[in-house]
């Protein structure tokens, strides 16, 4: 089956201003640096990590809100690398984002039918539908019609997160990236915002990559997940093995953080030494190396591989991880 979305060694670098007069290097920010991944039609991809480990700029550039500076996308097995122009925007149709903010999100001198309405007033949706859709959109993500004519600030943080998943599927597309889109919400309204989520995916057959730093909102929608570290991926693969049976030092370290329900039972808590570097400037090596436990000489030198470190798939970047070879090659 070809992924929905396939993205190749994909790489965003910012150029940053250079402090030495002299120097021949142009100094940059390498925010992604050559991630590969893919995402199945249907399903949920987790994209998890610390703050600024790059996740909301592989987001982007995914749907090419960004350019990238090196790798390739694929959307439906179309290159769409260096699409412009009306192809593009004729690809926006298939491909849409719920930001993580709702209160910056929403343009706050338009109603709520007219932010909804303008994506389809955009793309010729025919008067005639227009607002038979947008009665349908607030219906199923749980607001009324007479709510249309009021503007963002009379609305709840949540609230206007449904406005923004509203939004989002105006257009009926296929793919949607969620950047952190509970992040900003409080803790009893996130799983409320979470549940609708899962229920329109079946609904409207969507494809997400949920983009999040709370593991335990992430375990509960994805289908797999992929760690980032430093603008790069270290771990992915399904949920339940991941968060079971986690190969990777960084990974481990991430899920011995995630607040356990049960008080009676304990969990040891891996507790990483140093700040993250800066991706100005990231470690030779195996990026994680100057805070992981079980660092050795070979993680200073040289960049580990992806492994297989399970029969379902699950890869990870680590010198020490287990190799499992698949059956049958």
């Amino acid at each position: 089956m070809t992924p929905l979305l396939e993205v190749n060694h994909l790489k965003k670098h910012f150029p940053l201003k250079n402090q030495e007069l002299f120097s021949r290097e142009k100094p940059v920010l390498k925010a992604v640096d050559g991630i590969s991944l893919s995402v199945n039609t249907g399903e949920t991809l987790g994209l998890v990590g610390e703050s600024g480990c790059g996740k909301s700029t592989a987001g982007r550039l995914m749907l090419k809100l960004l350019e990238p500076t090196e790798g390739e996308i694929y959307f439906k097995g179309q290159d769409i690398t260096s699409v412009q122009g009306e192809q593009l925007r004729k690809l926006r149709q298939d491909m849409q984002i719920i930001f993580q903010d709702p209160y910056a999100s929403l343009n706050p001198r338009k109603t709520i039918e007219k932010t909804i309405m303008e994506p389809m007033k955009i793309f010729n949706v025919p008067k005639s539908e227009r607002q038979k859709k947008l009665d349908h959109l607030l219906d199923v993500v749980g607001l009324s019609p007479q709510h249309k004519e009021r503007y963002p600030h009379e609305f709840s943080g949540g609230q206007r997160q449904r406005i923004g998943i509203a939004r989002a599927l105006a257009l009926d597309p296929e793919l949607v990236i969620c950047d952190e889109p509970v992040s900003a919400l409080d803790v009893s309204i996130q799983a409320q915002v979470i549940n609708l989520m899962e229920e329109l995916q079946d609904e409207f057959n969507l494809t997400y990559v949920f983009i999040a730093h709370d593991l335990s909102v992430v375990y509960h929608i994805s289908d797999r997940v992929a760690v980032m570290y430093l603008g790069e991926l270290v771990e992915i693969g399904d949920v339940h093995e991941v968060y079971n049976n986690p190969q990777h030092p960084y990974t481990q370290a991430l899920l011995s953080a995630v607040p356990e329900a049960n008080p009676d039972h304990e969990r040891e808590r891996i507790l990483l030494t140093g700040d993250l570097p800066s991706p100005a400037n990231p470690p030779t090596g195996c990026k994680f190396h100057t805070r992981c436990p079980i660092a050795q000489n070979i993680c200073h030198a040289e960049a580990p591989r992806y492994k297989r470190v399970s029969e379902n798939g699950q890869m990870a970047a680590c010198h020490f991880a287990k190799e499992v070879v698949a059956q049958g090659t």
